[in-house]
């Protein structure tokens, strides 16, 4: 949100700078996120001052130049060449002075320097008004008739103060500081120094009218008060330049003198409006209801949507929609330059109605950010009659009806019980009941009743204006008072403690992820950390329905309307991305959590590790050529991680992963807790990846269960290890992981590593066949190994590969 300081000094005066009141409001907890200085013209004249032309004469050696000196205030009288007809002594003058920068009304920036033109030495510029940009006019220099002395900066002749424009992050609970007045009011409590409304002594309607638009609402639930005032004679057009410039300075682009009035009251007092064509309103009646199921309806914007029996419609007589109640307008019934009679709209909706239709047809306009937020129901009318009077002011307006004011029901105060005694529990420090009271009265909250309780303590009946949404409990009005007692006035204690002390899980699974990620990126891996909101479709077809998805009932985008179920496409969002941006070597890792509904309707969190190989391991040099990522590189890295944590031989079989082409699953203690293999076509294709992805999955939830932090040691072999291969042909259908199983079960004690170096599938070896190369390492921790053991153990192994896998030992 933007909020311009010039403007905000209207509202509450004071000779705080900008910074300062950046700082104040920061510390109330409307964070300023920065601070834009503005200029009324680009360069603020800066280098441009006033001057008295001493003398004039032609020049020499030029016919339409003048030489001239010129007195600027300093002393030093500047001696200028001057092309301008109208160029004559005693004409008082604007300079540019040598090192200014000057931006004209067409064409480059050009900065001003000491030179010669035909010989002459000219030491600045006597300007015209296009020039220096404040106009198109070049028949000559400008001439003033003023009394201000020679040097008098440009800027301050003309009136060109810069603003500072604060962007203050605001967060959906303080809906009360969406305004210029709202942080007026936020900055009243601050500086202890009153605020103002804009003047509306002036306003004047009459008390009776031979026509006026009728209004009734029809579902006062969704929206308690709507009010109107109908103006005729107005004038569409451009709007003046001071409301131009206060609209441009919070970062608003002018339409028209109308629009413009109701886009700036919006932003000065926090009160949508919305100004319909009179003569497009059908019966001269004004009806607020909701739509008719299926119904069309044509938004400012040129698009058709079709209406729920959820949407809060401003309606015709007829009960033909005219706009999208505190979302947008209709194109019908907007104001056009044709437009003379106006009806200007002023209400208080429903803020979940308001919100409910933003999103299905995915409107979000400046309106119902507040609307949705909750506005005031006392700003209706004063913004109300705030835009009438602008609009008399820069449109010709005027007021031919009595407002039309429809609150059936009106919305009092909200009432809060403060215990005194809780505001130091809760702050941590005493705070005099009176500074309390001054507080309070500040942010207009009131005192309704003091009360005392059995302990003799004191307790307040607070009167909470509508305003403030967010203020609904007693830890509501503590936060209220300690923003504005200021969190930097609370002085920690020399020794803090706290009523609760969690217990401390061992082991902590944060340091385990932590030092998981650290091996990760000690590898080359990146983190990454994705969105957990991802689209519905990624996961089922168009016209059907996963019952197993999470998902979301108030969703801002469709794209975005289920929690993910898997991580795998928010990582390829990630891979296309980088992708697209000519990234294409990338090694990424996240940990994340997946969401499930349960066939009971329960929930579900699964924590889980994922990991992303794509392109090249490496880019290529003179000393190695680029080799693509490939599948054992994925392996190896799962596999560090599982031997980190304390499992360091998993066992494996074919996945059956339904983003997955092929791969394997690892399984420690029977429990598979790894899937890893090439990320398939379909999906691919679905995230528009445009190259191959290896992917694994660690199911974290059950590594953290079955973590162990001890460690044992032992002591290194002092016997040497033998290796031994051999040729195995096996059908197609074996697995190296089963003929490793076969060989661990046969031998445990001397047996430390099974291999595989080269597999060979060829008409040699028959139909159906394929050959494993596989070494064996065999050592003794106690003893040397003979040739008899050695031999011993193989015998062993080729007849269990013979009689287990049906192999036939090549020899």
């Amino acid at each position: 949100m933007k909020i311009s300081y010039d403007w905000l000094l209207t509202l509450i005066p004071t000779d705080k700078p900008a910074e300062e009141i950046g700082q104040l409001l920061t510390g109330s907890g409307l964070e300023v996120e920065g601070i834009e200085e503005l200029e009324s013209i680009p360069g603020g004249l800066r280098g441009v001052v006033l001057g008295t032309v001493l003398t004039c004469e032609k020049h020499p050696d030029a016919d339409k130049l003048s030489l001239t000196t010129v007195d600027v205030g300093d002393g030093q009288p500047r001696q200028i060449v001057c092309g301008a007809a109208n160029v004559r002594a005693g004409l008082k003058v604007v300079v540019a002075l040598d090192g200014a920068m000057l931006y004209p009304a067409q064409g480059e920036p050009f900065k001003i320097k000491k030179s010669k033109i035909r010989g002459a030495a000219s030491e600045g510029m006597i300007c015209a008004e296009d020039e220096i940009g404040l106009g198109t006019s070049h028949a000559g220099i400008m001439e003033l008739d003023t009394d201000l002395p020679n040097g008098t900066p440009a800027a301050d002749y003309f009136g060109l103060g810069s603003d500072s424009v604060f962007e203050i992050g605001l967060t959906p609970n303080r809906a009360d500081a969406a305004s210029h007045y709202g942080v007026a009011r936020e900055l009243r409590a601050l500086l202890r120094q009153p605020c103002q409304l804009p003047d509306l002594s002036q306003f004047k309607a009459p008390a009776e009218a031979a026509q006026n638009i009728k209004v009734t609402i029809e579902d006062t639930e969704a929206s308690p008060r709507y009010a109107g005032l109908l103006l005729e004679g107005v004038q569409v057009g451009p709007s003046p330049e001071w409301l131009q410039r206060r609209l441009r300075s919070i970062g608003l682009s002018p339409i028209n003198n109308v629009v413009d009035v109701t886009n700036f009251v919006l932003h000065e007092l926090g009160q949508p409006l919305h100004a319909f064509d009179a003569d497009q309103i059908t019966g001269n009646h004004i009806r607020v209801k909701r739509a008719e199921a299926g119904e069309k309806f044509t938004t400012l914007d040129g698009t058709e949507r079709t209406l729920r029996t959820e949407d809060l419609v401003i309606a015709d007589a007829n009960g033909a929609p005219m706009a999208l109640a505190g979302v947008f307008g209709g194109k019908t019934s907007g104001v056009s330059e044709a437009t003379t009679r106006v009806f200007l709209e002023s209400a208080y909706f429903q803020p979940a109605a308001v919100r409910k239709t933003g999103q299905v047809h995915q409107l979000k306009t400046d309106a119902s950010f507040r609307f949705e937020r909750g506005t005031d129901p006392n700003m209706v009318l004063i913004a109300l009659k705030r835009a009438a009077l602008l609009l008399q002011e820069v449109a010709g307006a005027t007021i031919v009806a009595p407002i039309v004011d429809e609150y059936p029901t009106a919305i009092g105060h909200a009432l809060v019980r403060l215990r005194l005694p809780r505001v130091e529990k809760l702050v941590g420090q005493f705070i005099a009941p009176e500074r309390i009271r001054q507080i309070l009265t500040d942010l207009d909250i009131l005192i309704s009743e003091e009360l005392t309780d059995e302990a003799g303590h004191a307790e307040w009946i607070l009167s909470v204006p509508p305003h403030k949404v967010d203020v609904t409990r007693e830890a509501d009005i503590i936060e209220e008072i300690l923003r504005i007692y200021g969190y930097n006035h609370v002085a920690l204690r020399p020794h803090n403690s706290a009523t609760y002390l969690a217990s401390f899980p061992n082991p902590d699974p944060e340091i385990i992820r932590q030092n998981t990620a650290r091996l990760l990126s000690g590898q080359g891996f990146s983190e990454i950390i994705t969105n957990s909101i991802t689209n519905s479709l990624y996961f089922e077809k168009e016209g059907e329905t996963d019952e197993t998805l999470v998902r979301l009932l108030n969703f801002n985008s469709a794209d975005l309307n289920v929690l993910r179920p898997s991580l795998l496409p928010s990582g390829l969002e990630v891979v296309r991305h980088n992708v697209n941006r000519r990234q294409r070597d990338l090694k990424l890792y996240e940990f994340g959590k997946t969401y499930h509904l349960k066939p009971d309707g329960s929930y579900e969190e699964r924590n889980k590790l994922v990991l992303y190989l794509t392109g090249n391991t490496a880019s290529e040099t003179w000393q190695q050529k680029s080799e693509k990522s490939s599948f054992h590189q994925l392996a190896g890295a799962v596999q560090q991680v599982l031997a980190a944590l304390g499992f360091p031989a998993p066992t494996s079989q074919p996945v059956q992963h339904p983003q997955l082409a092929g791969g394997l699953t690892l399984l420690a203690q029977n429990q598979p807790v790894a899937q890893l293999g090439a990320v398939s076509g379909v999906w691919l294709k679905k995230l528009d990846v445009s190259q191959p992805v290896w992917y694994a999955e660690l199911d974290w939830d059950w590594l953290m269960r079955k973590y162990k932090n001890s460690l044992a040691a032992r002591e290194l072999p002092k016997f040497p290890e033998v290796r031994r291969d051999l040729s195995v042909v096996v059908d197609k259908t074996v697995t190296f992981d089963q003929l490793q199983q076969i060989a661990r079960r046969t031998e445990k004690k001397l047996l430390q590593q099974v291999n595989v170096f080269d597999v060979y599938e060829g008409p040699n070896l028959g139909e159906g066949k394929k050959s494993y190369s596989v070494s064996f390492l065999l050592q003794d921790s106690t003893q040397t190994l003979t040739d008899q053991a050695i031999d011993s153990v193989m015998n062993r192994l080729i007849q269990q590969f013979e009689q287990q896998a049906g192999a036939l030992i090549r020899k």
